[in-house]
């Protein structure tokens, strides 16, 4: 292949990616521009793409239409617990799985897989019939406890921690280190991109669930971001406004969190992908 052919290539893969970027990144910013317009411009027909930003009412007024902020705090600490305990627990499990022998290991990683393959509606009835027999409704055990186990977890954290030399943790046994020491001194510092990478994937899936915590969840103090948006939407109309600025207040934690974790996020997935 010639090298203007090569760079024809480059260019057209050039503008494409840009085509696809701006794609992407379009309804974002429409939607941050609407943020700060009022609904009469955002429903308009006639005018340009995006809305004439004019006022700051949208977001002066958000805590006025719910307690955006306790619900803000509400879905920080929902989805920050359960990633701290889906990584940890996905981190023991893979180290079982990778490190130590016994009867059934393969057997039993295989089950857990296998949850993988069932469509996540499927398990809504027997879950919800099973948060009524425990009392957990209306609690916050009802949304952490369900998803501590995550398949994709356990697999990432396998095939990464499959990736550490057997000789450090020899050398470890050696030197009189139980398995706990290793597992918390050694093999998590060598996973932290795998941390990273399902970090980032396990605080996403849990800021934006809106099934679960809508059926579990009826208590408006208790109730998570995403499910109190929809009190923007009333039986007359929405205030699309308010709805804009509160969503775009809501996705800053995401983007802090892949902000933090960014530099270790593709190293992770390529680890993760095989051995």
């Amino acid at each position: 292949m010639s090298k203007s052919t090569k760079k024809v290539i480059s260019i057209v893969v050039t503008i494409l990616l840009f085509a696809l970027s701006l794609v992407t990144i379009v309804p974002f910013i429409w939607m941050f521009v609407s943020s700060f317009a009022p609904n009469s411009e955002i429903v308009k027909i006639t005018g340009g793409i995006f809305p004439a930003p004019t006022t700051l009412d949208n977001y002066a007024n958000i805590q006025k239409t719910f307690n955006f902020f306790r619900l803000f705090a509400n879905s920080v600490f929902i989805a920050t617990v359960k990633t701290v305990l889906v990584i940890y627990i996905s981190a023991v499990l893979g180290y079982v799985f990778s490190k130590m022998h016994f009867r059934g290991r393969n057997v039993l990683f295989g089950a857990v897989l296998s949850t993988m393959m069932l469509p996540w509606a499927v398990t809504i009835i027997p879950q919800y019939e099973m948060m009524v027999q425990f009392g957990w409704l209306d609690t916050y055990r009802s949304l952490i406890v369900p998803g501590l186990v995550s398949g994709f977890g356990v697999f990432l954290f396998r095939q990464s921690i499959g990736s550490i030399s057997d000789e450090i943790i020899e050398a470890a046994k050696l030197d009189g280190a139980g398995d706990a020491r290793i597992f918390h001194q050694i093999i998590l510092p060598m996973s932290r991109n795998s941390i990273a990478a399902l970090a980032i994937f396990t605080f996403l899936w849990n800021w934006e669930d809106y099934l679960w915590p809508f059926l579990m969840i009826t208590d408006s103090d208790k109730m998570l971001l995403s499910v109190g948006l929809k009190m923007f939407n009333g039986q007359y109309g929405t205030d699309y406004g308010g709805l804009f600025a509160a969503t775009s207040l809501a996705i800053i934690p995401v983007i802090i969190v892949y902000m933090v974790f960014q530099k270790q996020f593709i190293a992770g997935i390529a680890t993760g992908s095989g051995k």
